[in-house]
């Protein structure tokens, strides 16, 4: 996977928000923050792996007669727009404060794009803090972004995940894992040593594979696996 997953995973969530949300709540916890993205192992080849789709909010049909306003989206629910809010000003302190005046925005979505995360990540010496800011200067603000993300259907991310990782392993990255289920969270594949990475996330075939698999992950599962 991505350089992101140096650190082993957590064996044990011990709450129901998501997966990414208390893989990022033990990082923040440690004195020095270093980058984590945890993955499961799986059966690599003997589970079916089910196709998911992203859920897309269908408008209702206008009623005879209803004025234009019907036609127009829906505003988006309280707490989605509360996280979209948070993770703004997550995004805000980590260009002021955090030493990455390059963050990029959220996605509508109010989930981050680990994409562009993960390249400015990757460059010479911009590793350290790209959780949380250099010093931790973000951490506050991380958190209440984490406190306020929708909580997702866990099943559904499983599938979602399972669906990528099969979909990896077709496109030629044959060690890629499968997500597991625990304590009712879904936990990300990937790689099947995070502490001792063997996939190479920067090979070109890598990079094919996972712009092949894109869509079979949910909308904030980027990150993950």
């Amino acid at each position: 996977m991505t350089f992101l997953r140096t650190n082993p995973r957590t064996k044990t969530p011990t709450g129901t928000r998501t997966a990414a949300r208390l893989r990022l709540a033990a990082l923040v916890a440690l004195p020095v923050l270093t980058l984590s993205v945890a993955c499961g192992g799986g059966d690599d080849g003997t589970d079916a792996a089910k196709k998911s789709d992203a859920i897309a909010d269908v408008p209702s049909t206008p009623a005879a007669g209803a004025t234009k306003k019907a036609d127009k989206p829906s505003a988006p629910t309280a707490g989605r727009s509360a996280f979209y809010d948070a993770q703004l000003k997550y995004v805000r302190c980590m260009r002021a404060k955090g030493g990455y005046k390059e963050f990029p925005d959220p996605t509508l979505s109010g989930y981050l794009d680990w994409d562009k995360v993960n390249e400015i990540g990757s460059r010479p010496g911009r590793n350290e803090g790209i959780k949380g800011g250099r010093n931790g200067a973000c951490v506050t603000e991380l958190r209440a972004a984490m406190a306020a993300e929708p909580e997702r259907d866990q099943q559904k991310a499983y599938e979602s995940m399972l669906a990528h990782a099969k979909c990896m392993r077709d496109n030629g990255v044959s060690r890629f894992t499968n997500p597991t289920m625990s304590g009712g969270n879904a936990m990300p594949g990937g790689d099947p040593d995070p502490a001792s990475p063997v996939l190479d996330s920067n090979s070109p075939a890598y990079k094919k594979a996972r712009e092949a698999c894109r869509s079979k992950l949910l909308d904030g599962l980027d990150g993950m696996q």
